[in-house]
């Protein structure tokens, strides 16, 4: 009397997960999974802020090389709104004496909003000496 089961019935009784493997590939991917889509959503929204705070820099440079040129003319705060796209940029030139000399530091400031969180961009140089 041979006990000895055939070789393809013991195949066929090993292949398949058992329920330990089953449950442990399950609690595996219960915590990778939402894991991932936070790395996802946090990836996203440093790309977004990062958009908005190029735009607003190149709004800033802007606003700043207009004051630069007009320097002799304007002697309070400008200010105005931008919209780019479907977001708003709100922009302020401050116009003050740099040091002891005569010579006006212009400072422009753009702010946004994001994800409901105030921003802002700061761009300053030293403007042309007045006549």
């Amino acid at each position: 009397m041979n006990c000895a089961r055939p070789i393809s019935e013991t195949r066929r009784i090993r292949d398949g997960f058992t329920l330990a493997e089953t449950l442990a590939a399950l609690l595996f991917l219960a915590i990778v999974i939402p894991t991932v889509v936070e790395a996802l959503h946090l990836a996203g929204r440093a790309g977004a802020m990062a958009e908005r705070r190029a735009v607003a820099a190149r709004i800033a440079e802007r606003v700043l090389n207009e004051s630069i040129v007009f320097t002799n003319q304007v002697s309070g705060n400008r200010s105005g709104v931008v919209s780019e796209g479907n977001h708003e940029y709100s922009w302020t030139v401050t116009r003050q004496n740099w040091l002891t000399t005569p010579l006006p530091l212009l400072t422009a400031e753009v702010q946004f909003t994001i994800q409901g969180q105030p921003s802002s961009v700061q761009l300053s140089t030293v403007g042309t000496q007045s006549p």
